[in-house]
């Protein structure tokens, strides 16, 4: 990674520490340290250098592995950047997805390493999606443990999880869930391997997947339990809205050849 002009950088690094100021809870101060390393903010340079982005915005979410950032560009596109914490506690969860995947082969279990390899499995992941017809965020960049991908929501406020939005005709909505697991399966063959309502954005009556770091490609060795507990999250939660789904049957339809 070049090294940046001195002045420059820590002009940024400034803004940066302004921004974190300005937030009054203690958690938030403390999330945003370990987000804003001297590592992660070289990187975040980087990438406006480039012009991936021109600035942060705001938060979207804060999560155990990372957080994730409205951004925007030069000419006023809207982006989202995930930020994984290289000191995250949850690298093991990670380990278990990443291990088995033979586009990660020979990895080995340095934290920082494996969490290099989560970002750009979700990114490559991302493009493995978007190229068989799943609606995801359209991935836009990658570097170390940073993606750079298209923003899911509008000016006001990012898109909600499926878990906080109303359907006024929830059935359309859990077959276009289930007809995303089919395509990934069938013509990516891919798992997503955690889907659920908190994983699904609702801009519209069109679902989007997102937190794709995890899917795993068809050979890794619990694929096929994985696409049974996403069938199974699907029809646990459409059941409470009233949709009657049958597990065995729609997991027929995904692995039918």
């Amino acid at each position: 990674m070049p090294v940046p002009r001195a002045d420059e950088y820590h002009s940024f690094e400034r803004e940066i520490d302004k921004w974190r100021m300005r937030r009054k809870d203690t958690n938030d101060r403390k999330s945003y340290d370990e987000v804003f390393d001297q590592q992660n903010l070289m990187i975040i340079y980087k990438l406006l250098s480039d012009g991936v982005f021109d600035k942060l915005d705001f938060p979207i979410s804060t999560g155990k592995e990372g957080n994730v950032y409205r951004a925007s560009t030069k000419d006023g596109q809207l982006v989202a950047v995930k930020i994984y914490r290289t000191a995250t506690s949850t690298f093991r969860d990670m380990a278990k997805y990443v291990h088995g995947d033979p586009r990660f082969g020979g990895l080995t279990n340095n934290k920082r390493k494996l969490i290099y390899a989560w970002a750009n499995k979700e990114y490559l992941n991302l493009k493995a999606f978007a190229r068989v017809g799943v609606r995801v965020p359209k991935a836009i960049a990658q570097t170390k443990n940073v993606v750079v991908m298209e923003y899911i929501g509008d000016e006001n406020e990012p898109a909600r999880e499926l878990r906080n939005v109303k359907l006024e005709d929830p059935e359309p909505v859990a077959r276009k869930i289930l007809d995303y697991l089919r395509l990934a399966y069938k013509k990516a063959r891919l798992v997503h391997s955690d889907i659920s309502e908190f994983n699904i954005l609702m801009p519209s009556e069109e679902p989007v997947i997102i937190d794709v770091g995890q899917a795993v490609l068809l050979d890794h060795p619990t694929a096929q339990e994985w696409l049974e507990r996403d069938v199974g999250n699907v029809v646990r939660y459409f059941k409470k809205l009233g949709v009657v789904l049958d597990i065995k049957k729609e997991l027929e339809v995904i692995r039918k050849q």
